[in-house]
């Protein structure tokens, strides 16, 4: 028989209401006694007040949870992060139900209240690392879960859309690599624990524990390698956020020494922005002078001529719909693998010759 707050009060020798309060009013509790109930709903297999615990098929709660560790407000300005929401948003339409945007507090014990308490049937992971331990509160609720960023562990309930991430960085070091460049800086995120603009000295790639960022480090290595160009040879730049502002900041790295580099690759568009604007302010000219490229293709892209990858965020959030909305039978199918493009534009070119 399915476990409930009563099962928990029975096993511990108290009130469904002192239970009740270790999931809900922690603060009426002493933190010895909220630690043994929880302990021992795990060990009974009771996950908490559960609201939403209903079939995904049925859609009786009528939304999926978005989970961002970002707050909502950026997530909305961030022109990746919109189209995606808005691809998830059209498969959400098809089949009747909402959505329910959750940032993700990285105080532990309120990160697990959020997710525990959402009234929803299924969660979208979206910018949240795999360590995050609000992971494990999703886990125990028995959602459906598609994440669209980390590539969870492999399973027959595992449900994940994304892109190959090393391949696609890959790809655009490739290109500055055989334009000439040797003088290469590379403007990512999540390189450090610390949230702020700074120049990085890491071992290599293995050191940084962010999924994408990691991968697209060793796409940018592998390409670089195969023409000399070693790791320790690279300026590795880590953005404080992933913000127009914060790649200008991070430019200034890359462009104000004495052997200034002649190409910089960056994380996201967004980031690229913010060097084009520091390229303009010192009278830099993107392509011939500094070459730059991007990730995402967000519309912005066109218009400021940015070389970037390509990949499909209203495709990849329909995906992940359709994946909770109807999971397919196969396990197999259950592991979506995009496709990305490189895609040139004026904003680089060959290495100057003296």
């Amino acid at each position: 028989m399915k476990p409930t707050l009563q099962t928990v009060a029975d096993a511990m020798g108290v009130s469904r209401s002192t239970v009740s309060n270790a999931y809900g009013r922690p603060d009426q509790l002493s933190p010895d006694l909220r630690q043994r109930i929880l302990e021992t709903a795990g060990k009974l297999g009771y996950a908490g007040p559960n609201p939403a615990a209903r079939s995904l098929r049925r859609g009786r709660a009528g939304a999926i949870g978005v989970l961002f560790t970002a707050n909502i407000s950026h997530a909305l300005h961030d022109p990746f992060s919109v189209l995606l929401l808005q691809g998830l948003a059209h498969t959400a339409e098809r089949y009747g139900v909402g959505l329910l945007l959750l940032p993700l507090s990285m105080d532990p014990d309120r990160a697990a209240r959020t997710v525990r308490d959402a009234v929803v049937d299924g969660f979208c992971v979206y910018c949240v690392p795999d360590w995050h331990r609000a992971l494990d509160t999703i886990r125990s609720r028995g959602l459906p879960v598609v994440n669209a960023n980390e590539p969870p562990d492999e399973g027959p309930e595992t449900m994940f859309v994304g892109i190959d991430e090393r391949a696609s960085a890959y790809a655009a070091a490739e290109h500055l690599a055989r334009l000439g460049h040797r003088r290469v800086a590379v403007i990512s995120i999540d390189l450090t624990p610390e949230w702020r603009t700074q120049l990085v000295q890491l071992r290599g790639p293995d050191d940084v524990g962010a999924h994408i960022s990691r991968e697209r480090l060793r796409g940018v290595a592998d390409a670089f390698a195969e023409v000399g160009v070693g790791w320790d040879d690279l300026t590795v730049i880590n953005a404080g956020a992933n913000s127009r502002d914060q790649g200008a900041a991070a430019a200034a790295y890359a462009l104000d020494r004495a052997d200034r580099c002649t190409a910089i690759l960056t994380y996201s568009d967004v980031l690229a922005l913010g060097v084009l604007d520091a390229l303009a302010v010192r009278g830099l000219r993107p392509g011939p002078d500094v070459s730059v490229t991007g990730f995402d293709d967000v519309p912005q892209a066109l218009t400021a001529g940015l070389t970037t990858i390509r990949q499909p965020a209203v495709e990849k959030g329909e995906r992940v719909g359709e994946l909770l909305l109807d999971p397919p039978a196969d396990p197999a199918d259950r592991r979506v693998l995009l496709p990305t493009e490189l895609v040139v534009r004026s904003s680089t070119g060959p290495v100057e010759r003296n």
